[in-house]
This record gives C-alpha cells, structure tokens and sequence, in this order.
C-alpha cells in the first residue's frame, strides 16, 4: 500500500475516533444544541470524506473494501456545500448507523498493510 493512501488511512481513523470522543455521554439534544460540538463533528467528517476522495484517486482499487465509500464523499460534499441545509438528526444518525462500520474498515485495511 502506497505511503499517502495509508495516511489517508489514518486520518479517517482519526477523525472517527474524534468524533466518537466528542459526542461521548452526549444525546442527540445535547449535540443539537452545542454548535461547537456540532462543527467539531462536521469537520471530521468533511476530512473523513476528503480522504476517502484522495483514495479513490491514489488507490481506488481499496474503495470496494470501505463500505458505504460514495456516501461518504457525498456526504462530506452536503456539509461543504450545503452548510445552510444540515439537519443534525442525519449527522447523528450517521454516527449512531454508519461511523463504526467505516472505523472497522479502515482498521482492516490498515492491518492488512502491516
């Protein structure tokens, strides 16, 4: 594996566990209601789905080993882009349905490396 694919590798894996740390202990009301909490989380996902762009153009023979990859992008292109229009029950429900799933992933492509 390519040295910047499995950096990319690491950010989303970083920026997973960041997010999974700062909503720790928190409900949906208390994310809803903390724009700094709320932020926080929006960019490590635009980093999320900034590296999982940067891999389909290094590596996209990987892409088909991370579920949910062109969601990911898109997801990341809405909170960018469409900032005016978040709804915080589609980001949570991201956290809560689909962020352990891409952390499990990249671990697994990570130790493959190794």
């Amino acid at each position: 594996m390519k040295d910047e694919i499995s950096a990319h590798l690491h950010d989303i894996l970083q920026a997973g566990r960041a997010i999974k740390e700062f909503i720790s202990g928190k409900t949906f009301a208390e994310y809803a209601s903390n724009e700094l909490l709320r932020s926080a989380v929006e960019r490590k996902f635009e980093v999320m789905g900034e590296a999982i762009a940067r891999i389909k153009r290094d590596g996209p023979e990987l892409l088909s080993q991370i579920r949910n990859h062109r969601d990911i992008v898109s997801f990341r292109n809405i909170l960018v882009h469409g900032y005016d229009a978040i709804d915080d029950r589609i980001v949570w429900g991201v956290i809560e349905e689909d962020l352990d799933g891409l952390v499990e992933d990249v671990n697994r492509l990570l130790k493959q490396k190794d």
